[in-house]
């Protein structure tokens, strides 16, 4: 096996048949996100030292020739709809992607966690965080984040002190005509003056001021904390699975003919085939729902140290 691709035993093959490595779904995931986080940080430095402003003009206006103009036309509107206006876009795209994991936990995870005799308790916290974070979310995106009005201007003045250079006295918004209190700035995409300004937030809809900022930050201790459990219910959950069904103690032989010790990728392969056989053994034939321990079908057979089959 070359670059993590599925070893297949070698029993009863041809050994003149050339064996190809290949690289799976695994594998080619770690390589994309390697990829991406290098080009993210990259741009980041280069962004900020302004080594990418020459390349990314004369990008920029190579695509324009390129690209026809109604297609142009069509992505800065949609550029402007999304970004630049009040929409519930990505209120529903957070809210579908929160569901599909929640999904794929209660369907992979939860269930075989129960046949292990996993303490309930740790296996609904997910869930209990998901309510609450729901509920800041909502708080967070319906809250008035602290809008300066007329009616509220003169509360809202003393309560920060003037600084002379950022936020100077008896200034006001040259949109809404209103004297802007410390630390407050005008949101172009809500169009209002917010108190205690944070930043106008898409996933929210809203802006987050003074008054919405520690539901905010509920929001996403809660987020963060649902996520580490899951992590690490789901973690807790493959290395028992390995101590049970004994994998750690098994070895293969990989696409090249060498005898190989079982390893963490390898492992999650077994898994990842096991699900796929189920699943696919249920659509066709539609039994109840089976058991995770130790399909013997997907496992390779067992090898000594040596690499000979132990005697019946």
């Amino acid at each position: 096996m070359l670059g993590g691709g599925m070893p297949e035993l070698l029993a009863g093959n041809n050994p003149n048949e050339r064996h190809i490595p290949r690289m799976d779904f695994l594998v080619l995931f770690v390589f994309y996100l390697t990829l991406v986080l290098i080009s993210g940080v990259m741009i980041c430095v280069c962004s900020k030292t302004g080594y990418l402003k020459g390349p990314v003009r004369r990008g920029t206006q190579i695509f324009s020739y390129i690209i026809p103009e109604c297609l142009q036309r069509a992505v800065l509107r949609l550029h402007h709809y999304l970004f630049h206006t009040q929409n519930r876009t990505f209120i529903l795209l957070h809210l579908t992607l929160q569901g599909m994991v929640y999904a794929e936990y209660t369907w992979e995870i939860f269930g075989y966690c129960q046949q292990l005799e996993f303490s309930l308790y740790y296996l609904l916290l997910p869930y209990l965080l998901l309510i609450v974070n729901l509920v800041f979310f909502t708080l967070s995106s319906v809250t008035n984040p602290g809008t300066v009005t007329k009616a509220n201007e003169l509360l809202l003045l003393p309560v920060y002190e003037f600084d002379e250079v950022l936020f100077p006295k008896n200034m006001r918004c040259s949109t809404c005509g209103l004297r802007k209190p410390a630390r407050s700035k005008h949101c172009a995409v809500c169009n209002r003056c917010v108190h205690r300004f944070d930043h106008h937030c898409v996933w929210m809809n809203n802006c987050i001021g003074a008054w919405n900022a520690r539901y905010f930050l509920i929001y996403l201790l809660t987020l963060t904390a649902s996520a580490v459990t899951m992590a690490v219910v789901s973690a807790v959950f493959l290395v028992r699975l390995v101590v049970v069904s004994g994998l750690y103690q098994e070895t293969y032989v990989d696409d090249l003919g060498h005898l190989q010790v079982m390893d963490t990728i390898f492992l999650i392969q077994i898994y990842r085939r096991s699900q796929r056989n189920r699943q696919e053994s249920q659509a066709l034939l539609s039994p109840p729902r089976a058991s995770l321990l130790v399909p013997l079908h997907t496992v390779p057979k067992r090898r000594n140290r040596r690499g000979h089959h132990p005697q019946s």
